[in-house]
């Protein structure tokens, strides 16, 4: 096989890889490192391979077992609540990273819920469930029995069915966007009106930039907060704010804005949604710098 066969096929590869590592680690910069760890492995090896797919996804899923184990220690000193990083694409598909959150698996509801998993939790379920992986190999890559094995990816499907369902892209975006407008218009009752009655905000930025310190919950408090902000910050609230598919959903990414006219700066963030019984149910606010990389607040610095 020559180099550049040998570079095609991987090529042809990485989006399933992405897909994969993006699902287990919950962040694009170790997803992308786990693949290209991947790539110099197979590169760097002579093992005759006869399901290269499969080769591969072992491979990708016991580095990001490993990342994921590390991850849970770096947590315990993380200033705050824990999100996944986001991934941020325009609506043209060319972005592509739109490939790796193209399935329902992989909306920001249900990347939330993967990281109440635990680790091994996660590797079988996502495994599994996710991309169909057998039992047997799942096993393999956790150093566990096909019935544990079975038993992890059960208690994790548990755990994941309290995600909200999805809803249609259509439905999504109308209430996202209805929401949106009357946030612009500083409209109270509109914005109430549109949180679901169980609404949560939460905010990650691990110290790092103003957001909610705790969860805030009910429709009235996540209204008055969000309504706060856009009082606080004035123009900036708006001019720095674009629309963007966040996790293939629309939602909005805000670029950041220096002082004006008395008006504190504001920091960039990305700004997340779930639709639940045709209203709002959940907000994510990721302002951590360290979970832009799939996104264009990233792909600036």
């Amino acid at each position: 096989m020559t180099a550049s066969t040998r570079v095609d096929e991987f090529e042809e590869l990485r989006p399933h890889l992405l897909a994969v590592a993006y699902r287990l680690t919950g962040t694009v910069a170790d997803a992308e490192d786990v693949v290209q760890d991947a790539w110099l492995r197979w590169d760097g090896s002579d093992a005759a391979i006869t399901d290269l797919g499969a080769w591969l996804t072992t491979v990708v899923s016991r580095l990001s077992l490993d990342r994921l184990r590390s991850a849970a220690k770096r947590r315990e000193t993380y200033v705050g609540e824990w999100l996944p990083e986001p991934v941020v694409t325009g609506f043209d598909g060319d972005d592509p990273l739109a490939a790796v959150v193209a399935a329902d698996d992989a909306r920001f509801a249900a990347m939330v819920v993967l990281e109440r998993l635990t680790p091994d939790q996660r590797v079988a379920f996502v495994l599994h469930d996710g991309f169909g992986v057998p039992f047997g190999e799942i096993a393999s890559v956790l150093g566990v029995s096909d019935a544990s094995a079975r038993q992890l990816a059960s208690r994790a499907r548990r755990a994941v069915a309290s995600a909200p369902p999805p809803v249609s892209h259509d439905t999504h975006n109308e209430v996202a966007g209805s929401l949106l407008a009357a946030l612009a218009n500083a409209d109270m009752e509109a914005v109430v009106r549109l949180l679901h009655p169980d609404i949560t905000y939460t905010g990650d930025a691990n110290g790092r930039a103003p957001t909610a310190a705790r969860v805030i919950r009910g429709p009235d408090k996540v209204a008055r907060f969000l309504l706060g902000l856009a009082r606080r910050y004035g123009p900036n609230w708006l001019s720095s704010s674009q629309l963007a598919l966040i996790n293939g959903q629309l939602g909005s990414y805000a670029v950041g804005a220096a002082a004006r006219d008395n008006y504190p700066a504001m920091a960039p963030r990305v700004t997340a949604m779930t639709v639940r019984d045709g209203k709002v149910c959940a907000l994510w606010d990721i302002a951590n710098p360290d979970k832009f990389t799939g996104s264009p607040l990233g792909r600036r610095s």
